[in-house]
């Protein structure tokens, strides 16, 4: 029972307790680029879940005969190998959202949540483990991903998928279609998540009437060290003086 614990626990953590996105904060430049709307969005998750899960499998299946000094370069060739497959895909089933997308699917090759995954867990971990935290991460980016771009687009464009929710009559917020409105959607969920995943049970210092008596006799203590230096500094320059 405490095995599959284990597992699920592999599985989900990627998801909201160790989010790639709003909570490691990694990979945050795919991320804002290429959510201007969903199409992208979903696009991009794609590309990145199918390099991440393949060369977190595959990582983990050779990473005993890898060594060590040349762990980073070995993982940076695979990744960049299966970014090539998925790269040349897109381009022939989805031209328009390789058009799209543009240089943001080669550049997956050094996207730090894949490189970083290799490195701390794949690498560390058997096979079935390093596909469970390659579709937990996948799952995390996306749903992610996917939201910033619905957000943008329905607030932005007043679509969803590129269909049409509010009337053309009412314009959209144009902002959210540039960089900046990908800034503020960013900046939106990370303070909610931040919100709900917080630690309850810390509670914020109160500073009640036996602190704010530390805090005085604080002061008080520094200001009649003050005068006795002062003094000092009097007595000793009077000395002088009378030498």
């Amino acid at each position: 029972m405490e095995e599959k614990k284990s597992k699920l626990s592999i599985l989900t953590n990627g998801i909201i307790k160790e989010n790639p996105v709003l909570v490691l904060l990694l990979g945050c430049c795919s991320v804002l680029a290429t959510s201007s709307d969903a199409v992208n969005a979903l696009g991009m998750s794609v590309a990145f879940s199918a390099v991440m899960i393949m060369s977190n499998i595959v990582i983990s299946a050779i990473r005993k005969i890898i060594p060590d000094n040349v762990r980073i370069p070995c993982f940076i060739v695979v990744i960049a190998g299966f970014v090539t497959v998925v790269q040349m895909m897109v381009q022939a089933f989805a031209p328009s959202l390789y058009q799209s997308l543009g240089l943001f699917i080669p550049l997956i090759v050094v996207n730090c949540i894949i490189l970083g995954r290799a490195e701390m867990f794949a690498s560390k971990n058997g096979i079935f483990d390093s596909l469970l935290d390659g579709i937990g991460m996948s799952i995390g980016y996306t749903v992610v991903l996917v939201a910033m771009g619905l957000i943008r687009e329905f607030i932005g464009k007043g679509t969803l998928f590129t269909m049409r929710v509010i009337p053309e009559s009412i314009p959209g917020v144009g902002i959210m279609n540039l960089p900046p409105g990908g800034f503020f959607t960013f900046a939106i969920l990370v303070a909610l998540v931040n919100y709900f995943t917080r630690d309850k049970s810390v509670k914020v210092r109160d500073f009640g009437e036996e602190d704010a008596a530390i805090i005085a006799s604080a002061k008080a203590a520094e200001k009649a060290a003050a005068q006795a230096k002062a003094e000092a500094a009097k007595a000793a320059a009077s000395e002088e003086k009378g030498a």
